[in-house]
């Protein structure tokens, strides 16, 4: 009681409420820091759901601050944040499953008080009893909350005094119930039934058809009036199931859309790079190709620089050879006019020898 009553005050008024505010040194808050209750952190603080309730799991040991919540809300995704929702989750749908399981039970309950022919399972007058118990016990814990809540403590106590008292006839009940004893008698000293059975299998005398609650487990009357159907679905029990299954439905709807984008991000980064990998096989092979032609080009100056150097030198043969000729041509030509210069010289002078000797025989005669 004294822990709740301080966790209470540290959330109303701070964790420095009895320092003096000219001397206080506030240290700096830090998200992780253990003393916070990384339930609260995540989401809600599964503790805070099911006060005065069946599923009660009483005081959290953890602080609950809302600027470590702030500070958690804005800080980056992380490993550390990553733990803290999957501890989350564990303690929730360890919760749940345990909730699912009372459900599994009670529905094999309402089974095996079928009798085998179809006929639809009824709820005792026992059970209807101790619904009303609970009704009213929440009710009378909600109405001490409030006048709580507004200063009255004399009205809260006088509240929860009821509430005891409901709550010791309920105890009895149950245990009649349980042991096939008498009634239970009211604190006005009347049993617990309005109309005087007094073992188990009188109860049954009078019996509605019932089911199970989905959510909470709870066994519900069918057709029962709406205002006990509201204050069952406006309960703490079955407004904290009803909570805790949906925040565990949205954080993991939220996981699947992170790993779809996480796979598309990462699909779309293979896909890049894969046509990075064709464009660059394409620029490779556009330089291989370039590279080929200029080797080619390359290859077929070469080619034609030999052909036209092995032209040159056919053709300087060639020259040489044409040279050779028209050289041999010309000394032929010089050396046959020679031989006819040489001969007309010698005719000349035959022919002037002949002329003389003429000349000579004319004066001798």
């Amino acid at each position: 009681m004294v822990d709740t009553a301080r966790q209470l005050l540290d959330e109303l008024m701070g964790r420095n409420r009895n320092l003096d505010p000219s001397t206080a040194i506030c240290r700096k808050i830090n998200w992780d820091d253990p003393e916070f209750c990384l339930y609260f952190l995540v989401k809600f603080c599964p503790h805070d759901l099911f006060v005065n309730t069946r599923a009660d799991l009483g005081a959290c040991p953890k602080i609950h601050d809302e600027e470590a919540k702030k500070l958690y809300d804005e800080a980056r995704p992380s490993k550390r944040k990553r733990n803290y929702e999957d501890e989350f989750l564990r303690f929730s749908n360890h919760m749940l499953n345990e909730v699912d399981r009372k459900i599994s039970k009670g529905k094999q309950r309402l089974l095996l008080m079928n009798k085998g022919d179809g006929a639809p399972v009824y709820i005792s007058k026992f059970q209807e009893q101790l619904n009303n118990l609970n009704a009213r016990i929440k009710k009378l814990i909600g109405e001490a909350e409030e006048a709580g809540n507004r200063g009255d403590v004399d009205q809260a106590q006088g509240l929860m005094t009821l509430c005891d008292q409901l709550k010791e006839e309920k105890e009895a009940l149950v245990n009649q119930h349980e042991n096939g004893g008498p009634a239970p008698t009211s604190p006005n000293n009347q049993t617990a039934s309005t109309t005087g059975p007094s073992t188990w299998n009188d109860f049954t005398s009078t019996e509605k058809q019932m089911e199970v609650c989905e959510v909470c487990g709870a066994f519900l009357i069918v057709g029962d009036a709406q205002q006990r159907l509201e204050d069952h679905l406006t309960g703490k029990q079955h407004m904290g199931y009803s909570k805790l299954r949906k925040a565990v439905d949205e954080m993991y709807e939220k996981r699947r859309n992170m790993d779809r984008e996480e796979e598309e991000r990462i699909n779309n980064e293979e896909k890049r790079k894969s046509d990075n990998g064709s464009r660059d096989r394409r620029d490779s092979k556009r330089r291989d190709d370039f590279d080929d032609r200029r080797r080619d080009r390359r290859d077929d100056r070469g080619r034609r620089d030999y052909d036209r150097e092995s032209r040159d030198r056919r053709d300087g043969r060639g020259d040489s050879d044409r040279r050779g000729d028209r050289n041999h041509r010309d000394r032929n030509r010089y050396n046959r006019d020679d031989y006819r210069t040489d001969r007309d010289r010698d005719r000349d002078r035959t022919d002037r020898s002949d002329r003389s000797e003429r000349r000579r025989s004319r004066s001798k005669h």
